[in-house]
């Protein structure tokens, strides 16, 4: 959904059942104020595909409503990164690695605060990047697996210079894996993909000149060199749906760029942005006639970024590590992930952090015979979230202040399709959450068998039975 060309929610669809489908989403859209504050044009793209065995279609509303209470200061201008293709009517999202994302803008010269929220998304061969294989694998088995490496980094660039980096959560949407898991539950986020923040204030010395500054968001994997190390991809594969946001606080002290810079000539940002920290395992086994039958690899990741302007700074502490096994010939995977860190706002003395958690555990086997072939499914996934505190009503957090978040899923599908034509599915799914926010709890365990609800009880959430994984 985009007012103009900025993108302000990022949805999909449930999973499609033979009785239908009908769902509805409630989403806070205070960030975005300074644009409800004026007419915009609004654009909702929900993508459906017609065939002959597809053809359903589809009607969506959209209600918005306004209210005065509990107003939280959000910022006064809101600048998209994006297409920018709304005078056709369209949705303005970049796809990465094709599109050019850069925009160019001025920044206002009394801007105090500046935010930049990024929404990325894989498509295609980059939907289960979290699974993908070093491109110089992809021709392993038969046919051709999806290749830089299953670790992805989105960068923020401005003027050239990086700026900050998110480590994306790994989307699973609607019939993802298995589709068995997501009836009539989904995966975690799916309604609504969050957009990682990266403070970029200790910039605005710099551009808060009057002048034309830059702004590019890339994505990146990883590529494996001869010698078996590995080093930062210059490009993924297809494709990623890529926007951002900038959001821009102003103090109300406009002033000539002049006598900005000249003010500004001493607070000119230190950077620290070193290349990640990169380890990396592999091997291939083969069987007894010579064909490969297995493959194993791990990669570590860790990166550390600082920037510093006089008065405030921005840093992140990240740590990522992947586990996966192939065997079978390429028939069966098991995935085991995990995504950490830590981002740093400092000014005048007083630190707010943001730490998050992401651990991710997939596991499929496939048998296929003449007259049949089944999927088992196991899957154990997480995200965590706790803040001190964030500026305005965060895209990232969804609240404003210190919150707290701890969503878990797990559960087992299996699926069998037959030669015939027809096909059974059995999924088992719990998915719990704890949260903390503005102080007020709220924690649900809901549970779903078979394509309906087994329970749904407010409370304490259970833990993932040992038998699970």
């Amino acid at each position: 959904m985009y007012l103009g060309d900025t993108e302000v929610f990022r949805t999909s669809t449930a999973e499609p059942t033979a009785a239908g489908i009908v769902w509805s989403y409630i989403k806070d859209m205070s960030p975005y104020n300074a644009l409800w504050n004026e007419p915009q044009k609004l654009i909702f793209d929900l993508g459906n595909q017609i065939t002959d065995i597809y053809n359903g279609s589809f009607t969506a509303t959209l209600t918005a409503t306004f209210s005065h209470s509990g107003n939280v200061k959000t910022a006064d201008v809101i600048m998209p990164i994006s297409g920018q293709k709304s005078d056709s009517n369209s949705p303005s999202a970049f796809t990465v690695p094709s599109d050019n994302t850069t925009v160019q803008y001025k920044i206002p010269s009394s801007a105090s605060r500046a935010v930049v929220s990024i929404s990325a998304c894989g498509q295609s061969t980059e939907e289960f990047w979290w699974s993908n294989v070093f491109s110089s694998d992809t021709k392993t088995f038969s046919g051709t697996l999806s290749g830089y490496s299953p670790f992805r980094e989105v960068q923020l660039y401005i003027d050239g210079v990086l700026a900050g980096v998110a480590w994306p959560f790994p989307i699973i949407f609607t019939g993802g894996v298995t589709p068995v898991f997501w009836r009539p539950v989904v995966g975690i986020d799916a309604f609504d993909l969050r957009q990682p923040e990266i403070d970029i204030s200790p910039f605005l010395p710099l551009i808060t000149d009057g002048q034309d500054h830059s702004f590019e968001i890339k994505v990146v994997g990883l590529d494996l060199s001869a010698d078996g190390s590995a080093t930062l991809s210059k490009s993924v594969g297809s494709n990623w749906v890529v926007t951002g946001n900038i959001f821009i606080y102003l103090d109300g002290n406009d002033v000539s760029s002049s006598s900005r810079a000249i003010r500004d000539s001493s607070r000119v940002p230190v950077l620290d942005a070193a290349a990640p920290k990169i380890s990396v395992s592999r091997n291939l086994n083969q069987n007894s006639a010579k064909k490969n039958e297995s493959l194993s690899y791990s990669i570590l990741v860790e990166r550390t970024l600082t920037i510093k302007s006089s008065d405030i700074s921005w840093s992140q502490n990240l740590s990522y590590s992947n586990h996966n096994l192939l065997n079978q010939q390429g028939l069966d995977q098991v995935t085991h992930q995990s995504t950490s860190g830590v981002n740093t706002v400092t000014q005048n003395g007083q630190s707010s952090h943001v730490s998050f958690e992401y651990p991710l555990t997939v596991i499929t086997t496939t048998h296929s015979a003449a007259d049949e072939s089944t999927i088992d499914a196991q899957m154990k996934r997480g995200l965590t979230i706790e803040t001190t505190n964030v500026t305005g009503i965060s895209t990232y957090t969804m609240s404003a202040g210190p919150s707290f978040l701890r969503n878990r899923q797990w559960g087992n599908a299996h699926y069998i399709s037959k030669a015939d034509g027809n096909s059974t599915s059995f999924g088992d799914t719990t998915t719990t959450l704890e949260c903390e926010a503005e102080g007020k709890p709220y924690s649900r365990n809901v549970r779903a068998v078979n394509g309906s609800i087994a329970h749904d009880i407010p409370g304490v959430p259970s833990q993932p039975s040992q038998a699970v994984l």
